[in-house]
């Protein structure tokens, strides 16, 4: 089969219906009916059962934050508030300002890769140490929690900083407020009715995995590529078995990342219309990945001296 009828086959496939635009509801839908079966678990004290169901919830908790993703593109939802809202819950439980999270994100798509690229320091500065690279890739791939929350916060507080504008600026300091006053609330309730075991299980466990999975997604898409094109600089995956085209729905269909950055406009789901764009046509350009397991063994390769950009292959 030739190329670009596999392309046209597989746009097919993924025509976008009601299902594939509804893919964000389906997932915090699918996300709350796991919760409550692990809250059930974990009640009976059937640790089989909520082991297996807490990796459920941390992937499910994974395609909710790329949510965020969404609607800091304005493509979540048709209506404006309901974004920004779903925009702002997502990010208030994800210890995340929406506000800064969409300023510091226009920075990665305007400077793909490149030392302005504030999402990728300090991997996109060559005048880093690669000890201090590799320091920052274990606590962003093992500590993402934490560590992706304050990638942004930096970038607020640097100066000059890509959060310019005043208005947006004391909007930020709204939600961090927000946010404070929120989890003081939620910590306050679990601490007098006495819901640690349920907090643990039910948030903190599945979000602190989640939070890793979403950071090595975010290196499988780009450490290691050091070219000057979004091919040369974005690993994409196209798989075409009915598990791989399971797992780009529930990821809101970021594997198809390329894409994503040529046409950032595009709703998710008309994303696989277009993986004809994922084909190189520059040297240095690579070919999407039949999964997600062959670009993650592409991206181990690239760990013992994590870099981004195209800058790097001046040194």
């Amino acid at each position: 089969m030739s190329e670009t009828s596999t392309n046209e086959d597989f746009s097919e496939m993924h025509e976008p219906h009601w299902v594939l635009r509804e893919a964000f509801q389906l997932l915090v839908f699918g996300l709350v009916f796991a919760e409550l079966m692990l809250a059930v678990a974990v009640q009976r004290g059937l640790i089989w059962l909520a082991v297996p169901l807490l990796l459920v919830v941390s992937h499910l908790m994974h395609g909710t934050l790329i949510g965020l993703h969404e609607a800091a593109h304005g493509l979540l939802r048709k209506n404006r508030r309901f974004n920004e809202f779903d925009g702002l819950v997502i990010g208030v439980l994800s210890l995340m300002s929406f506000s800064l999270y969409r300023v510091v994100h226009q920075t990665h798509h305007a400077y793909l890769a490149t030392e302005r690229d504030y999402e990728f320091w300090p991997l996109s500065h060559p005048t880093t140490p690669r000890w201090k690279r590799c320091l920052a890739a274990f606590l962003e791939l093992n500590f993402g929690f934490l560590y992706g929350p304050f990638l942004f916060v930096r970038a607020f507080f640097l100066s000059p900083s890509p959060v310019r504008n005043k208005r947006v600026r004391r909007r930020v300091w709204a939600e961090l407020a927000l946010m404070v006053a929120v989890w003081t609330l939620i910590l306050w309730a679990t601490a007098v009715f006495g819901l640690w075991k349920y907090f643990f299980w039910l948030y903190l466990a599945p979000a602190f995995l989640a939070a890793n999975l979403q950071s090595w997604r975010k290196y499988i898409e780009h450490v290691g590529m050091t070219g000057d094109t979004v091919n040369g600089s974005t690993r994409s995956i196209v798989a075409k078995s009915w598990m791989g085209r399971l797992v780009a729905f529930t990821l809101l269909h970021e594997p198809f990342h390329g894409v994503h950055h040529q046409q950032a406009g595009l709703p998710h789901s008309a994303l696989p219309l277009h993986v004809e764009k994922l084909q190189p046509t520059q040297p240095g350009e690579r070919a999407p990945y039949p999964g997600y397991r062959y670009a993650f063994v592409d991206l181990l390769r690239c760990l013992i001296d994590p870099r981004v950009g195209p800058q790097w292959r001046a040194i």
